[in-house]
Order: C-alpha cells, then structure tokens, then sequence
C-alpha cells in the first residue's frame, strides 16, 4: 500500500479548514503514513472468527439496583437554603426569561 502523499494531506488540510506550512505537510504525510500502517497491521491480524470488540475485556454494570431508602424531607433539605420556594430552592434568574 503506497504511502500518504503530500497532495492527500493537503487536501485534508483543506477540508478541515487548516492551513498548513509546507514543512508541517511533509511532517503530517509521514506521521499519517505511520497510523495508517498500524491500522492495516491491525486489520492483518484481525481474522474472521475474532469478533470485533470495543474493549479487551468484558464490561459489566457496576450499578447498584434502584431501592427507596430513608432520606431528608423536602423540609429538612431546604432547612439551609438562603431562599425557597414550592418546596424547592430559589435562586437568581439567569436567563432573562419567565
């Protein structure tokens, strides 16, 4: 697989709105070369009964199920509040709206 020319980063530059020196092209086409060796190495290894996967190891939920347990009252809660309001804390508006 031939490697990334000067002329495909600039063209990427321009898509993505860089401007780019004629030293950082050169410098990007080989760095770019290099990631896009690794993937295709990747791909080389990866064979058709490795399922694709998104992490090494398997992830499981770490979460505790949902349970009511004992907590403040509304009145309890707000008890501190500098001001309240519909059994809710006040504060300043912000936004300018109603």
């Amino acid at each position: 697989m031939p490697g990334i020319t000067r002329e495909e980063v600039a063209h990427l530059a321009r898509l993505s709105r860089l401007e780019l020196k004629a030293e950082e092209l050169d410098h990007f086409a080989e760095q770019l070369d290099v990631i896009i060796g690794a993937v295709a190495r990747v791909s080389d290894v990866a064979d058709e009964d490795v399922p694709p996967t998104s992490h090494p190891l398997p992830l499981t939920n770490v979460m505790r199920a949902d349970e009511i347990r004992p907590s403040l009252t509304p009145q309890q809660a707000l008890s501190g509040a500098p001001a309240q309001e519909q059994q809710r804390f006040k504060v300043p508006q912000i936004l300018g709206e109603d």
